[in-house]
């Protein structure tokens, strides 16, 4: 199970473990906290009060300090997985749904052809319709797409490198998806 760490400001900074999140509270630097609690963490008992330390985490914190991640300067990384998540497991060529040992990474334009490898040039294409392409365009093969490639926001990236997403976290962070993303589909 993961946290999702934000700026105070609420930009998303990581997805951390509990024990990393308990840090956070014990230094104080939880400012603010969002969604469920996840866990709740005992500690020894005070020797004057006789009560036992404690403390509950949430699914969400938001952390004090500069933010680690400016969010106009992220650069997402490109992953099979974090593709095939974007395209929702969808051929771009056939339309058909796959499971991810079926698909593959397609470059529209070729990389034969010099065609670079980033989100605006990959999309999701099974094993035989990437192979049917080849090392050309989809203009040149007669396969036109059925979608356009787009790189995700920030928002859409936090969401694609955690596969499992508490239903508080998935909702904070669908409410910043922009409302053309494939994930809001």
């Amino acid at each position: 199970m993961k946290v999702l760490k934000l700026s105070a400001s609420g930009v998303p900074q990581s997805w951390i473990s509990l024990q990393e999140a308990v840090t956070h509270y014990a230094a104080g630097d939880v400012r603010w906290e969002a969604g469920s609690s996840v866990a709740c963490f005992r500690g020894g008992h005070n020797a004057i009060t006789g009560l036992q330390s404690r403390i509950e985490v949430a699914s969400i914190i938001g952390t004090r300090g500069k933010p680690g991640i400016d969010p106009f300067a992220m650069r997402m990384t490109l992953t099979n997985s974090k593709l095939f998540g974007r395209d929702r497991h969808i051929c771009a060529y056939c339309g058909e749904h796959f499971d991810e040992e079926h698909l593959t990474r397609e470059h529209v334009i070729p990389v034969s052809q010099k065609g670079p490898d980033t989100w605006m040039n990959v999309v999701t294409a099974c094993a035989s319709c990437n192979h049917h392409k080849a090392g050309r365009t989809p203009e040149q093969a007669h396969m036109p797409l059925l979608y356009a490639p787009y790189t995700p926001s920030l928002w859409e990236d936090f969401i694609l490198r955690n596969r499992r997403i508490l239903t508080d976290q998935m909702e904070f962070l669908m409410a910043h998806v922009p409302k053309s993303s494939r994930l809001t589909a």
